[in-house]
């Protein structure tokens, strides 16, 4: 009798536990109320769950940001940077259109352009010129710390407005943890004030201005030019036979693909604010960008709910739905190679304290894209079932069209 009792409940926990594993993940999430869809790449649906309720994106926002700055700048924009020499005084103007790729190997490229250009081989001050940009642009949600998406914007501006240090014991001080980069005088200070042996350093609002002018200065020297006087903040307005414009290497698609692999909320605050004054005029201002994006959203995408107020996904008054993010992704299509991707998943998370979120495309073996999005505003309970589940489904529609 004991026997056949342990035998009925040995069978009654198998089977529940049988089932456990059947049960659609989602039932789990339903408590947490996420924000979910998955559809073909036609756009009809194949799953949702409150697909038109609003959430805070956080970083998926950026696939937004990448779309209207290829469409509004064109596939094949390159950021200008415009130079002008004057014979006379024989100082050097610079004035910088929001380039967040002028990095110090592409600075070395502009100055040895310049030099070639110019043929100047003495050089009295150079005068930075940041007026694209306005003055004093505050992004929602930025803070003031040591990570790199609290460094802050600019018209000219070199390495992300950051620096990245390390401590050498063999010349018992720090060094550039960059072989390209030299480490200037003028930081070491900072650098000290940090308390670390090797990391990296956000530049002060009053550094940032400075500093490419300082890299510009230090690669000219590596090219023999002699410079007799300081780097300046200023303004030029020249005619364009006088001017000269340098194009930086990387079209939009580039800089998009280096925004999503890395997350830069430096890069994707660049790109808004360059769309709102390619679309709107200079001075670029968050506003503008904000409204370039919006009014792209309602045109191209017929967005009418979404809430945006800066272009990275790092403030939480960033209100976007499940059903919204449909829409870009669909959009988006094309340029989902420049996403990041991991087997057949095509992706972009996004991650704010108590806030999950993943928008991409699942590759099927049908060679389909399957566009989705899963949305949890609350602390990471349930995400894992959730995007399993999303695979599931669209093995089984795989299956089910190919056995068709």
């Amino acid at each position: 009798m004991i026997n056949i009792r342990i035998t009925i409940v040995s069978i009654f926990l198998f089977t529940i536990f049988t089932i456990g594993l059947f049960i659609n993940p989602c039932i789990y999430a339903k408590d947490l109320n996420p924000g979910i869809v998955l559809a073909d790449d036609h756009g009809n649906i194949l799953y949702a769950q409150n697909r038109e309720k609003l959430f805070v994106p956080a970083s998926i926002l950026k696939i937004l940001t990448s779309l209207a700055a290829i469409n509004i700048l064109g596939e094949d924009y390159r950021f200008p940077t415009d130079y002008f020499f004057d014979k006379h005084s024989k100082n050097l103007y610079i004035k910088g259109f929001g380039d967040p790729l002028f990095i110090s190997e592409v600075i070395d490229q502009f100055c040895r352009e310049i030099i070639l250009k110019t043929k100047a081989t003495q050089i009295h001050n150079i005068i930075l010129d940041q007026t694209y940009f306005f003055e004093l642009i505050k992004v929602p949600g930025k803070g003031i710390s040591l990570n790199p998406y609290d460094a802050p914007v600019g018209a000219l501006s070199a390495n992300f407005n950051t620096i990245m240090f390390k401590w050498s014991l063999n010349k018992k001080g720090f060094v550039s943890a960059e072989a390209q980069t030299p480490l200037l005088d003028f930081f070491h200070s900072s650098i000290k004030k940090a308390g670390v042996k090797k990391g990296r350093i956000i530049l002060t609002k009053q550094q940032s201005l400075f500093y490419p002018g300082l890299l510009i200065e230090y690669f000219f020297k590596q090219n023999n030019i002699n410079i007799t006087g300081s780097v300046l903040q200023g303004k030029f307005e020249v005619s364009k036979g006088e001017k000269y414009s340098f194009l930086s290497q990387f079209e939009i698609k580039e800089v998009v693909q280096r925004l999503l692999e890395y997350s830069s909320n430096y890069i994707a605050n660049q790109l808004l604010l360059t769309i709102g004054a390619k679309k709107y005029g200079a001075p670029a201002t968050i506003e503008k960008g904000i409204k370039a994006i919006k009014d792209f959203s309602k045109q191209n995408l017929k967005l009418d709910g979404i809430t945006i107020v800066e272009g990275s996904g790092l403030s939480r008054l960033n209100q976007v739905s499940a059903d919204e993010m449909l829409k870009i992704l669909i959009e988006f299509m094309p340029f989902h190679s420049l996403l990041k991707n991991h087997g057949n998943d095509f992706f972009k998370t996004g991650t704010l304290h108590g806030v999950r979120t993943r928008a991409g495309y699942i590759s099927g073996k049908d060679q389909r894209l399957y566009p989705y999005v899963i949305m949890v505003n609350q602390k990471n309970k349930g995400y894992e079932s959730i995007r399993k589940d999303l695979n599931y489904r669209v093995s089984q529609v795989v299956q089910q069209s190919i056995g068709q």
